[in-house]
């Protein structure tokens, strides 16, 4: 039973059909003609070639023969200038100066006293300090020697010119009480102990006043000692008040000329 199942098989074996044959070998023959044709790429792929090197130029040995070329001349013309125009800092500093020497052209009008104040080493509070113990009628700026001489020029105001040097603060006083003027800055120097920021100098009725002529200045008599010194002389028995009212007007004027130019000898002399 056994051999004749062994038998059965090897008959259905024999039995394949021609058309599955033709297909298995079709099949077999594509497998075998794709995998020539990859070995075929993969032994025959190019390579990929590197850049063909720059041409550099070949150094070639100078000729003892050829004549050396020289180099263009170079022009000797300058070239144009470009026109100058002024910058924004320049027109602003000058406006800015302009402004100060109109600053100081106003402070002279009516204006009694300028005084001079060497203030190197003043710092801004010391400034508003001096500022605030200064009286109303007296006003004080900073502005350089060039721009206060370019204000005073042609001016009796000219006379400060001996003391333009080193940096100066200026005090311009409206008032006729000069030692009141004077006296806040003495009182500031003493207290602040600034005895190098003296006064470099002053100019009084077309006069200049160096540092050593200010006991002068600050010794003037006020108005109303003036007037006081005036009404006790006319009470004197020297002039005699009723004589000098009874003399002609002309005589009068005189009289009280002589006086104060004797209480200003007197005042000077001191």
């Amino acid at each position: 039973m056994g051999h004749h199942n062994a038998r059965g098989n090897l008959a259905s074996a024999d039995k394949i059909s021609p058309t599955k044959i033709i297909f298995l070998s079709i099949t077999s023959a594509l497998l075998i003609f794709f995998f020539f044709i990859f070995q075929r790429r993969l032994q025959w792929r190019p390579l990929s070639s590197p850049p063909p090197p720059p041409n550099r130029p070949q150094h070639r040995p100078p000729d003892p023969t050829r004549e050396p070329i020289s180099p263009p001349a170079l022009s000797t013309r300058p070239a144009p200038r470009r026109p100058h125009l002024p910058s924004v800092r320049a027109a602003i500093s000058r406006s800015r100066k302009e402004e100060t020497v109109d600053a100081v052209k106003q402070q002279l009008e009516n204006c009694h006293l300028v005084a001079g104040i060497k203030y190197k080493g003043f710092t801004v509070k010391q400034f508003q300090e001096l500022r605030r113990a200064l009286p109303e009628t007296t006003k004080l700026l900073v502005a350089k020697n060039t721009l206060v001489l370019k204000a005073v020029e042609g001016t009796p105001w000219e006379a400060l010119k001996p003391c333009m040097t080193g940096m100066n603060a200026w005090l311009f006083v409206h008032s006729e009480e000069i030692p009141a003027a004077i006296k806040p800055y003495r009182d500031f120097m003493k207290e602040k102990k600034l005895e190098s920021n003296d006064f470099s100098g002053a100019v009084f009725e077309g006069q200049f006043y160096g540092p050593d002529d200010f006991k002068v200045l600050e010794s003037m008599p006020t108005r109303a000692e003036v007037y006081a010194k005036l009404l006790g002389a006319l009470q004197s028995p020297g002039i005699g008040l009723v004589g000098t009212l009874q003399a002609p007007a002309r005589e009068v004027v005189m009289v009280l000329q002589a006086f104060v130019k004797k209480l200003e000898e007197e005042s000077g002399g001191q």
